[in-house]
């Protein structure tokens, strides 16, 4: 599948779906990851492995609890998808909820580079710690 956006509908219906090794299936092996704010999370991360361990970190700070789900359709651009998005995550003593953006780079049916953007990147950066 090459439709940029059909592919990050599938990455995002993977997600929402907890379905993990599909979501490894949609990141290039050599995909660059920009991971905002200033959190143990945050920073770019070169390479599938990378962004798959990020996001297994993820799951285990949260207790299995992180989700993210798309609140409208993706918008295309050339090769690069916007998705509006809404996020969630509980642990112990904190609850993160919130919107943001992720814009995504694909190149034959693969997520290739993604620059994610929070709105209230402080709120993340504490909860993540």
């Amino acid at each position: 599948m090459s439709d940029p956006v059909a592919v990050v509908q599938q990455y995002f219906d993977a997600l929402a779906a907890k379905d993990f090794a599909t979501v490894a299936g949609f990141l290039a092996d050599d995909i660059v990851w920009h991971q905002p704010g200033a959190n143990q999370f945050s920073g770019v991360r070169s390479g599938a492995g990378a962004v798959n361990a990020m996001i297994g970190g993820m799951m285990e700070i949260s207790e299995g609890t992180f989700e993210l789900s798309l609140t409208a359709p993706p918008m295309l651009n050339g090769d690069l998808v916007a998705a509006p998005i809404h996020f969630t995550a509980k642990r112990a003593g904190a609850d993160l909820a919130q919107d943001g953006v992720d814009l995504l780079k694909v190149t034959n049916g693969k997520i290739v580079e993604a620059w994610l953007f929070s709105a209230d990147q402080p709120g993340e950066d504490t909860f993540w710690g």
